[in-house]
């Protein structure tokens, strides 16, 4: 078995696993049985009377254990294999079968940890590198349309369409129940569920806002302006960089979240330096939202940065835009 279709081998049980949880725990007994095997492999190779001891060995406690067979014998009958396990296998599965092959087959190789993208590909100069390739072929096969409403560009040039509908959904916030488009419920909320197993508990302080209060919090802000002695036109264009305009909110539309933690609860820039921020912005796009308004990109949404505003573009082009670092405004101009 050569390194390299061993490592195809390896690529493509760390791809099954992540089409889904379904996938994940026939994923991890893949890459235990390739590790297992190549182990044998490069043993034999080396010590091949040796090997052929192992390999007898291993045959006999297979035909003589019943675990041959994925049956359990419990009292009262027996239970498949399957209706035995209750725990879940996820990501972190997968990466500890891969910490337990170090030394065995990938001496000088990163190996993945769980919070890494299983994307990502081991190369051999011990860096976790992306194939761009495999990237690069992914995007080409992606067709973006301009009316997918999880791709709508709201901002000052691009207000809200007078005909486009939605459904709202309820969703608990901070401040009790609130709404936000009914479609995007699932993913933020198994978002929120993973950060909590990860011992982060995200908090939403702001979700759908209906005309009326975006017209409250706008004048709101250019009154406090005022009141430090702007002009209107000053208080104005000031406060359209901190909060949107009327008309041209993703709130209005049900698809931005403010986000925080239970420990940090002001939207400030402070917040990107939280635990709660950085882990947003590394698992966002895995959740189909990214971060909108990013640092350096001011100049191109207008708006000034916001690490708590996170906004839902459907997990194909949230996935682009954070690789490639692209506000919605650079995705527009490039894919669609």
């Amino acid at each position: 078995m050569e390194n390299k279709s061993y490592k195809k081998i390896i690529r493509f049980f760390i791809d099954m696993g992540r089409r889904g949880r379904l996938w994940r725990i026939p994923a991890v007994a893949g890459l235990a049985v390739s590790m297992f095997m190549y182990q044998l492999y490069e043993h034999g190779r080396k010590k091949t009377r040796r090997f052929a001891c192992v390999i007898f060995i291993l045959c006999c406690f297979v035909t003589a254990n019943s675990f041959a067979f994925p049956v359990f014998y419990e009292e009262g009958g027996f239970v498949s294999a399957q209706e035995k396990a209750e725990t879940r296998a996820d990501t972190a599965d997968i990466a500890s079968a891969l910490v337990q092959a170090k030394g065995a087959g990938l001496q000088g190789e990163t190996i993945v940890d769980g919070n890494t993208p299983l994307s990502k590909e081991v190369e051999e100069n011990g860096e976790v590198k992306k194939d761009n390739s495999d990237r690069q072929d992914q995007k080409e096969q992606i067709v973006f349309d301009k009316d997918d409403w999880r791709l709508m560009l709201i901002n000052k040039q691009h207000p809200i369409p007078a005909d486009y509908s939605f459904t709202l959904g309820p969703i608990k916030t901070m401040k009790g129940t609130m709404k936000c488009d009914e479609r995007i419920i699932e993913d933020l909320l198994s978002m929120i569920q993973d950060a909590g197993d990860e011992g982060i508990n995200l908090a939403i302080c702001s979700p759908y806002r209906d005309m009326n209060r975006q017209k409250v919090l706008f004048n709101r802000k250019i009154k406090t302006y005022m009141a430090s002695d702007m002009t209107y036109m000053e208080a104005y264009k000031l406060a359209s960089q901190t909060v949107t305009v009327p008309g041209a909110s993703e709130h209005q539309v049900g698809l931005a979240i403010d986000i925080v933690a239970d420990y940090y609860l002001n939207l400030d820039e402070g917040f990107a330096e939280t635990e709660a921020g950085i882990w947003l912005v590394e698992n966002c796009a895995e959740y189909g939202f990214v971060l909108r308004y990013p640092k350096g990109k001011e100049y191109i949404t207008s708006i000034e940065f916001e690490p708590w505003h996170f906004r839902y573009v459907g997990k194909e082009a949230a996935g682009i835009m954070m690789e490639e670092g692209l506000c919605l405004e650079e995705f527009w101009e490039k894919y669609l």
